[in-house]
């Protein structure tokens, strides 16, 4: 029986932020209200993706990752590391931090959440926040409870198909009129800074802060991490790799322009996570051809050592760094 990439459904959040392009633009049949989130490649409890192919279509992610450990090459991690999304924010998000490994295993019983964006699209004037002015701890302190945000907070511009990474401890926010695509250690623990005094509609009262939490886990001062972009010219297609380890020990991050034919291999773990944000085309795998088209996402598993992309594809990919 021949070997299958895993093609997978995504789940959907429903966030007060959210909107609607998750159908207008990739066509997702998505729930009524302000979808935040696609959870597209996920194994994570709040939202585990399922797999529509294959001997294993009909099990979640996660499942399939417990019960059929020979597809992501029998690790020794007990929960699949990584979680794949596209955010849609209609409006801005909270100002937030995530927690390293040590103080989310501590304190949340998860993994920590270091995280990176591809922006699929930002409306003109878009900008994030990205990290603080802060030079000690005692003065983040401060200018959090006295909510000195304009002084605190530093504003970043951005722009359709800039790449962002927002290790653990940063300060971070998407704000409106901006689409990610996000690559994640798989953790959902996110600690409130500051939410803009808005209101839930579903409750009337404010979202949750989570005021001590974020300022235990936040770099001080705010250091932006140096990157090493590289580009490969591979006959028409290109290769654009945006982290790797050491930088980013968790995850290295790839886009793949496919213009032509290319062969291809897993990099540096037994699997890869693919997301198809333009273009279609298709993926040979094991003798077999699938369809690719935008807004499709898989796994390629462990038993494919190799496998053929062909079309006029933009597509962004990933693979867990390894343990030790």
């Amino acid at each position: 029986m021949a070997i299958e990439p895993l093609f997978l459904n995504a789940y959907f959040q429903p966030k007060l932020w959210g909107g609607r392009k998750l159908n207008t633009i990739f066509g997702y049949r998505i729930p009524d209200g302000n979808i935040g989130e696609a959870w597209a490649i996920s194994a994570h409890p709040h939202g585990p993706s399922t797999i529509t192919n294959g001997p294993l279509a009909g099990l979640a992610l996660d499942d399939a990752y417990k019960e059929h450990p020979e597809y992501f090459g029998n690790p020794s991690e007990k929960v699949f590391p990584l979680l794949t999304k596209i955010l849609d924010a209609e409006a801005s998000l909270s100002v937030q931090v995530h927690p390293d490994d040590a103080y989310a295993e501590e304190h949340e019983h998860e993994l920590g959440k270091t995280e990176c964006w591809y922006v699929i699209q930002a409306d003109p004037g878009s900008y994030l926040i990205y990290g603080h002015h802060a030079q000690t701890r005692q003065e983040l302190a401060d200018m959090i409870h006295q909510g000195d945000w304009d002084k605190l907070l530093r504003k970043v511009p951005v722009k359709t198909g800039d790449f962002v990474f927002v290790p653990s401890g940063t300060i971070h926010a998407l704000n409106k009129g901006i689409m990610v695509l996000e690559t994640q250690q798989s953790s959902d623990t996110t600690y409130r800074l500051y939410d803009y005094d808005r209101v839930d509609a579903k409750t009337g009262k404010k979202r949750e802060l989570h005021i001590q939490q974020s300022i235990d886990v936040t770099t001080v001062p705010h250091h932006d991490p140096k990157l090493d972009i590289t580009t490969e010219q591979r006959g028409a297609s290109t290769f654009t790799t945006y982290v790797k380890p050491p930088i980013s020990p968790f995850f290295s991050v790839w886009q793949w322009r496919i213009k032509d034919q290319q062969t291809m291999h897993h990099a540096q773990a037994p699997y890869t996570l693919v997301s198809v944000l333009q273009g279609d085309g298709t993926i040979t795998a094991d003798g077999y051809p699938y369809e690719l088209h935008k807004g499709t996402h898989f796994i390629i598993p462990a038993q494919i050592k190799e496998w053929t992309l062909d079309g006029d594809m933009q597509i962004i990919a990933s693979e867990p760094g390894q343990k030790e």
